[in-house]
């Protein structure tokens, strides 16, 4: 039997932080360097945040992080994959999520995505995120997707990793 493997959809699969940078540039004019949003919360980050996250089509139009769709299909082909992402928070992500995947991703079927409010549930062998958070109430093996927000967290029971290629590699 597959191990059933979870993966987040923000910041592992979809570029949020492209998806704020470039509102924001075109909000203001302001280009958001990298650098100057390590370690930061992306509330904290992002000057319009709450307004970004709550506008229709930012869920559905963010980029993808680079190799997602060769790395999701190489997991897709060995492990049991399963979609988990915080999707309830916020009225217009619940669609445009799964609409996002289905575009990105058709070998994804539906009966592969969880939209929840709470991770704390959901069961597997295995998860990727990019929050600490979500890992740490975890019980199976836990890889931490490097994102600006998670760069100065050290835990000893999280994989960090920077890239799909890097997933590929570990799994």
């Amino acid at each position: 039997m597959k191990q059933q493997i979870l993966v987040d959809m923000d910041g592992v699969l979809a570029n949020t932080y492209a998806q704020y940078i470039a509102l924001e540039y075109k909000r203001s004019g302001k280009m958001l360097a990298m650098e100057d949003l390590r370690g930061k919360s992306e509330e904290r980050a992002f000057p319009s945040y709450e307004e970004d996250v709550n506008s229709i089509n930012f869920f559905g139009t963010a980029p993808l992080i680079e190799d997602s769709i060769e790395g999701l299909q190489y997991l897709n082909d060995k492990y049991k994959v399963i979609i988990v992402s915080s999707a309830t928070e916020f009225p217009n992500s619940l669609n445009e999520k799964r609409g996002w995947l289905a575009k990105h991703f058709p070998f994804i079927s539906w009966k592969q995505m969880i939209f929840c409010g709470s991770k704390e549930y959901i069961q597997g062998d295995i998860m990727i995120d990019d929050h600490p958070k979500n890992l740490r109430i975890f019980s199976g093996r836990k890889i931490l997707f490097t994102q600006p927000h998670n760069v100065n967290i050290r835990n000893d029971n999280f994989e960090r990793v920077t890239s799909w290629k890097e997933i590929m590699n570990i799994l």
